[in-house]
């Protein structure tokens, strides 16, 4: 499908603002790209150093050099992109913002393991991440988002692999890396992201339980402070191999789901 525009002027709306989202998003950023995205009102990253949905609470999020701004309503997002920023708005079903926009590429970046209703008449483009998504008839790519030989993937037919609930091996370690909650209430960070914890360390409280570290490493992750979990709920992640500056940039994963985003955008428009 050609378009009469240029690269640098294909506008992409992404739904989510998370840390594959925020991947997919600096990348396209990067390669000069339009860039927009949209949230929930109380969006819970847990990798937040490297999530602009973080611009939800703070205002503004930084990743890397690249720079999301909240706003409120669609007609301020010229005013970002003019300042060389990615606006964000808070529009869970993104649709008065794709009504406003009328993107060209769609991207359901939400991770939610199921569509939460992205329809492939969204947009001229619409890419689907991970599970969830049926190419052809949901999305037009889906992009495969498990750890893996096929990751980053783009997918024209069919779908991704589907959920197995066990994250990626790091480290050495799958499960172990994980921060859970083992009752409902308010949780209470009693270390900070990037701090080093050994194995028995408690990481965080919720209602004066503890969370405690399964493996020693660094504090990738963590929710933010008074935020309510749920039993059993993703409240942080330790990362085995030490390296305080995998805290605060982009993961292998989310790099490699950003280009085959990009790749999937460039198969759609080169034709």
């Amino acid at each position: 499908m050609k378009s009469n525009k240029k690269m640098s002027e294909i506008i992409v709306l992404i739904r989510g603002a998370g840390e594959m989202a925020s991947g997919v998003a600096h990348r396209l950023y990067q390669s000069h790209f339009k860039i927009c995205m949209t949230e929930v009102p109380h969006p819970l990253a847990v990798r937040r150093e490297v999530s602009f949905c973080e611009a939800v609470y703070d205002g503004s999020k930084e990743v890397e050099g690249v720079r999301a701004k909240l706003i409120s309503q669609p007609e301020e997002i010229e005013t970002i992109w003019e300042r060389g920023d990615i606006p964000i708005l808070i529009d869970p079903e993104a649709e008065s913002t794709r009504n406003y926009l009328k993107p060209d590429v769609l991207i359901d970046a939400i991770i939610a393991k199921k569509n939460l209703g992205t329809r492939i008449k969204d947009a001229p483009l619409v890419i689907g991440l991970g599970p969830g998504f049926i190419a052809g008839k949901d999305v037009h790519i889906v992009i495969e988002t498990n750890r893996g030989h096929h990751l980053g993937k783009m997918f024209l037919k069919g779908e991704a692999e589907p959920d197995t609930g066990i994250p990626g091996e790091v480290g050495g370690y799958t499960i172990e890396r994980l921060l859970r909650t083992a009752k409902k209430g308010i949780f209470d960070p009693q270390r900070t992201i990037g701090d080093k914890v050994t194995k028995g360390s408690v990481v965080a409280v919720v209602d004066d339980y503890p969370v405690i570290a399964e493996v020693s490493g660094i504090v990738r992750g963590l929710l933010r402070k008074g935020v309510e979990a749920k039993k059993g709920m993703k409240v942080g992640d330790i990362d085995p191999r030490g390296k305080k500056e995998h805290c605060f940039t982009i993961s292998e994963k989310a790099r490699a789901i950003g280009g085959g985003v990009l790749e999937a955008i460039l198969y759609w428009y080169n034709r």
